[in-house]
């Protein structure tokens, strides 16, 4: 595998983005990886490397440039990274700051700068792509897919936040501007989706031009997709890979 770090320009500064590719053939589809909560850190960049393997050029962008290169990791005694609910008072808010700093705006203008980057490299497509994103990263994928429907194509978004809420700018009521095909992983547990909001995010894609489908995972809690979890659940996530895999060999690969 090839990695590298690209320094992305945007209107509000330097976003630096972890890129893995196979090491020959190609030009590959890029798929763009969205953070979580937490920020960028090696579990993102193993997810990468996974997609990457299959033979994706997958981009992980910084998107916490803004307030400095910083992520958060909390580990409980096994080793697991801890939940955020589970963090003191100040932790908790410490890692709110960052992520009400980080507007769906901000993620939709930084995925423009960075498809831009990436379509001067020789070795990537820039006619498609695909994404994924897990908790808020969930969310960006479906504003990002939404504002960019002719290159996103085949977009992934996993234990989602804040999809369905008050307001004419929901998120949820952007799926009509979405094109190719777009997949959703629900934790039947998560705090985040619960059923009416499944329901609304369902209802808003119903008769729209994407093709949507989604898995609510019983018994599985928000999370679930990041493999160093506590709440990790090996059988909800690799049903997601099955999925979103054939999803991206369909769409980017036109099989």
């Amino acid at each position: 595998m090839r990695e590298e770090t690209l320094k992305v320009t945007t209107p509000d500064g330097e976003m630096s983005t972890f890129l893995v590719q196979p090491e020959s053939g190609g030009p590959f589809a890029p798929v763009v990886l969205f953070m979580d909560v937490w920020g960028i850190r090696e579990q993102l960049f193993d997810l990468a490397r996974h997609i990457a393997t299959v033979g994706y050029a997958v981009a992980v962008p910084n998107m916490y440039y803004r307030m400095g290169d910083m992520h958060f990791d909390y580990r409980r005694p096994d080793g697991s990274t801890a939940s955020l609910k589970d963090l003191p008072e100040a932790d908790q808010q410490r890692i709110q700051e960052f992520r009400l700093h980080l507007s769906d705006e901000m993620a939709v203008a930084d995925a423009g700068a960075l498809m831009a980057r990436l379509a001067e490299e020789e070795t990537l497509r820039s006619d498609v792509a695909g994404s994924i994103g897990y908790c808020m990263g969930g969310r960006h994928v479906l504003r990002v897919a939404a504002a960019y429907p002719g290159l996103f194509r085949a977009n992934a978004s996993l234990h989602p936040t804040r999809l369905v809420v008050e307001g004419s700018d929901s998120p949820h009521r952007d799926a009509g501007n979405i094109r190719g095909e777009f997949y959703a992983g629900f934790g039947a547990e998560d705090h985040y989706t619960p059923r009416d909001v499944i329901a609304g995010v369902r209802a808003a894609f119903n008769g729209q031009p994407a093709i949507y489908s989604d898995t609510v995972h019983a018994g599985v809690a928000h999370g679930y997709a990041i493999p160093d979890r506590d709440v990790y659940n090996k059988h909800a996530a690799m049903r997601d890979w099955e999925i979103i895999f054939a999803m991206y060999d369909r769409v980017l690969r036109g099989r």
